[in-house]
């Protein structure tokens, strides 16, 4: 077992669990964290991230990442990032397997729809959808609603990306029932998962962005951070043609950002003096980051992704399309709830807001496929753009 530094998350040390549990119902010889990453692993909600969008909405090639397979490579960085710093391991991993299981059917796009549709009732964001899921909607124990994950788990899913001021009714609702923090900065592994996300996305975008044919190499090496990266591959294989250089280039992109941020990060927890967990949650500032070169680099890249692949018009016209069927059918159920499933319908609440909320929840847990199939169903036909 690697030595633990002495602020990172220690499971003996965890504040619990919502819920009080059996004794003699460990199932092996597993810590909290542990436990709670399997839990996760083992939900319906992770295993239909396989079939929920990353990039590409519902994508045909078998070569696309999707949530499930983006999730899996961002805990591949976060646990090595977490290894080298001496922090909590299965933490790290729990929150980055678990960070996208709110995101609904066709992911921005779908989100977008369903934030509208609940405009009335308190809105949506998939952060908050993520706590919602794993705390109320996942029921797979007999005595409680939830997966009941200890309590440095579902802060660092609530604060990934920082103190939350002003929570969304979901996130509020969660917080409400088990208190969070949510004023203070989370654990050094939620602050490393955050960037990990980063990290995977902003790499593995371009690889999917090229395979598709929505990027060329001459756009990205208008990008400083990608051009030197290409040199350096380039470098270190002159006589290798260009194809086959595009995995070195998103490989030693990951590992200078990975190596980066260890480096940053150590030296911000050095100046800041903190020595335990608690010292992290009171520091008042982001100890896990990029040095201001490379952050500022990697604000290029993102600036430049939005402008040429996430919001080219091919990816905008399937979002369209993606937002239609959302749209379409939050309309049809709660014009008609007899159309609903039986099992969602039985649990149906009769008063606004937690009826359109109820109906939300069961859109958002659609895959991108069943939601299209849905639609045809319930709605009508529906013409999908090409790649779609």
């Amino acid at each position: 077992m690697s030595h633990r530094a002495p602020w990172a998350s220690d499971p003996a040390r965890s504040r619990g669990r919502l819920h009080e549990e059996q004794k003699g119902t460990d199932r092996g010889p597993r810590d909290a964290f542990q436990r709670d990453r399997d839990r996760i692993v083992h939900s319906i909600s992770f295993r239909r991230l396989r079939h929920k969008t990353q990039v590409f909405m519902a994508p045909d090639g078998d070569h696309f990442r999707v949530r499930l397979t983006h999730s899996i490579e961002v805990a591949q960085i976060g646990r090595t990032v977490a290894r080298t710093l001496g922090l909590n391991e299965d933490l790290t991993e729990a929150l980055c397997l678990a960070h996208d299981i709110g995101h609904p059917p066709f992911g921005h796009a779908g989100e977008d729809a369903l934030k509208a549709a609940l405009a009335g009732a308190g809105g949506f964001d998939h952060n908050g959808h993520t706590l919602r899921t794993l705390a109320t909607i996942e029921r797979p124990y007999p005595r409680w609603p939830g997966l009941n994950l200890t309590w440095e788990t579902l802060e660092g899913l609530a604060k990934h990306n920082g103190p939350v001021r002003h929570p969304g009714w979901a996130l509020a609702e969660v917080d409400a029932a088990y208190p969070l923090d949510l004023a203070a900065w989370p654990s050094v592994e939620a602050q490393v998962a955050a960037i990990a996300d980063d990290i995977a996305y902003d790499n593995h975008d371009i690889d999917d962005g090229l395979r598709a044919g929505l990027l060329t190499l001459d756009q990205l090496l208008a990008v400083p951070l990608v051009a030197q990266n290409w040199d350096a591959a380039r470098a270190r294989f002159p006589d290798c043609e260009p194809q086959r250089l595009m995995g070195e280039l998103v490989r030693g992109q990951i590992g200078a950002m990975v190596n980066d941020l260890i480096g940053e990060t150590r030296t911000r927890i050095a100046q800041s003096g903190v020595g335990s967990a608690d010292d992290v949650r009171a520091a008042g500032t982001c100890l896990a980051g990029f040095s201001p070169a490379m952050r500022h680099a990697e604000r290029d890249l993102k600036r430049f992704m939005y402008a040429n692949l996430y919001h080219h018009p091919r990816q905008l016209e399937a979002a369209e399309a993606a937002r239609t069927i959302v749209a379409g059918l939050f309309a049809a159920y709660a014009a008609e709830p007899r159309t609903i499933p039986q099992e969602w319908r039985e649990r149906l609440p009769a008063e606004e807001p937690a009826r359109s909320r109820h109906i939300a929840d069961f859109i958002a847990g659609m895959t991108d496929r069943y939601a299209v199939t849905r639609y045809r169903e319930v709605v009508g036909a529906i013409d999908l753009p090409e790649g779609f």
